[in-house]
C-alpha cells in the first residue's frame, strides 16, 4: 500500500450514523450517506462514476481521498454438500475464513472477527495459531459482500444470505467496536436488512462483552459451553477461569432481560468422546441449565490433526441428545457441514502470524507426541 493508498479514508465497514457524520463534516447532507449505503450494499456497487445520484463534482472530491477497501480473496473452495469457504486475505499478511452454508432457500454465512484467536479453547483448531489481531468493520462486512456475490453469479442455487453468526475465527466479544458496527451494517434496512434474530454472536464466555453487547445490541447470543462445570471448563475453554460458569450464566440472564424480544440463548456443546459425552455430563448439564431460558445445540467434535480429541459415535451423541430432551430441553444436533474442505465447526485456520507463540508450543507438544508413540513410550 502506498502513502496515498494510506490516507484515504475506507467508506466500507462504515454504519450510517457514522456515515452521516462522514458527510456532514464535508459539508453535504446527511441523506448522502443514505444513497452511499443503497449503492453499496442494496446494488452491491462499489465503482463511485456508477453512483449517478450523487453529484459528479461529489464523486470527483470522493475519488481524491475516500476509497471501498476489499481485502482480496486467495482463494474458495466449494464442497460437494454445497458449502462455500473463502480464505480472505488481510492487510498484513494474515488471511481468515469465511463459510456459508446453504440449506434450501436459507443461507447461513459464519464470519470472522479476529485473525486467530487469543483464547486457546483446546478442541477448536483456530486457537492452535495464535493471533495476530482483530479484524476492521470493513474486514468483517466485507466477508458478507464476498458471499453476496458469489450467490448473485451462482444461478444454480436458491440459497440467499438470511443468516449471520459470529462463528467464525475469533473471539468477537474481544472485537466488539468494530463488531458493533458490522452489526449495524448487517441489520440496517440501507444496508442488508437482517433481522436482528438472524443475527447471532457466538462466545467463549467473555462477560464484559456480553454485558455491552446487551445494551447496544439487539441481537441472538450463543454460548459454547461444552462442560457443565468448571473444572472440565477450564481445561476445555481457558476463559472460564477467569468467568466461571456461574458468572457467566448471571450475564446471560442479564442479557435477556434488556429486552422482551429475547426469548431464549443457545448454549453450543462439542461432543469430544470420553471428555464431556458422557450420562454424567448430561445428568449434570440439565442441573445446570434447569430452569434458563434455553436451546441447546449439540456439535459432535470435528477432527483436526493431532487435536487430541476423537468424534463420539452416533449412539453416544443421540444417547445425549435423549437425556437432555426427557428433562424438557430443546435440543438439536448440528449436522456437519462442509468437513470435506475443513469447513466444519472448530476447523478454521487461515493463515496467522503467530503473536502468541502458541502455534510454535503447540507443534512443539505434538512432536513430543508424535516421537514418544514412535519409540513406544506414550
Amino acid at each position: 500500500m502506498n502513502s496515498t493508498e494510506a490516507t484515504r479514508t475506507n467508506l466500507l465497514g462504515m454504519p450510517r450514523d457514522k456515515l452521516a457524520a462522514f458527510f456532514v463534516a464535508r459539508g453535504e447532507k446527511r441523506f448522502r450517506a443514505d444513497q452511499l449505503m443503497k449503492w453499496l450494499y442494496h446494488r452491491g456497487v462499489s465503482d463511485l462514476a456508477q453512483m449517478t445520484d450523487l453529484s459528479s463534482a461529489l464523486r470527483e472530491q470522493l475519488a481524491l481521498d475516500t476509497e471501498f477497501r476489499f481485502p482480496e480473496i486467495t482463494w474458495n473452495h466449494v464442497s460437494t454438500d454445497g458449502t462455500r469457504k473463502w480464505l480472505i486475505q488481510v492487510e498484513g499478511g494474515g488471511s481468515v475464513e469465511t463459510v456459508f452454508i446453504p440449506e434450501g432457500k436459507r443461507g447461513t454465512l459464519c464470519v470472522s472477527s479476529q485473525v486467530g484467536c487469543t483464547l486457546d479453547c483446546s478442541f477448536c483448531s483456530t486457537g492452535k495459531q495464535g493471533f495476530q489481531r482483530n479484524l476492521s468493520a470493513a474486514e468483517i462486512i466485507a466477508q458478507v459482500w464476498i458471499a453476496q456475490a458469489a450467490l448473485a453469479e451462482a444461478s444454480d442455487s436458491e440459497a440467499r444470505l438470511t443468516n449471520v453468526v459470529f462463528m467464525g475465527m475469533g473471539e468477537p466479544l474481544l472485537n466488539l467496536d468494530a463488531v458493533l458496527d458490522a452489526i449495524s451494517i448487517m441489520t440496517e434496512d440501507l444496508g442488508y436488512g437482517l433481522s436482528r434474530r438472524r443475527v447471532t454472536v457466538s462466545t467463549a464466555g467473555v462477560v464484559p462483552g456480553i454485558e455491552r453487547l446487551g445494551r447496544e445490541a439487539d441481537v441472538s447470543l450463543a454460548i459454547s459451553l461444552h462442560a457443565p462445570f468448571d473444572e472440565l471448563r477450564n481445561t476445555l475453554v481457558p476463559v472460564n477461569r477467569k468467568y466461571p460458569i456461574a458468572k457467566l450464566l448471571e450475564a446471560c440472564r442479564g442479557y435477556l432481560g434488556t429486552t422482551a424480544a429475547r426469548k431464549s440463548i443457545t448454549i453450543e456443546y462439542t461432543l469430544m468422546a470420553g471428555v464431556n459425552d458422557q450420562p454424567e455430563h448430561a445428568v449434570a448439564l440439565a442441573e445446570l441449565l434447569e430452569g434458563f431460558p434455553c436451546k441447546l445445540n449439540l456439535i459432535p467434535f470435528n477432527p483436526f490433526p493431532n487435536s487430541g480429541y476423537r468424534r463420539p459415535s452416533n449412539v453416544a451423541v443421540r444417547a445425549f441428545q435423549a437425556r437432555l430432551q426427557r428433562q424438557g430441553f430443546i435440543v438439536t444436533v448440528r449436522t456437519t457441514r462442509g468437513d470435506d474442505i475443513d469447513a466444519a465447526c472448530g476447523q478454521l485456520v487461515g493463515d496467522v502470524h503467530d503473536r502468541t507463540r502458541r502455534s510454535d508450543r503447540y507443534i512443539a507438544r505434538v512432536s513430543a507426541q508424535d516421537a514418544a508413540q514412535i519409540s513406544g513410550t506414550a
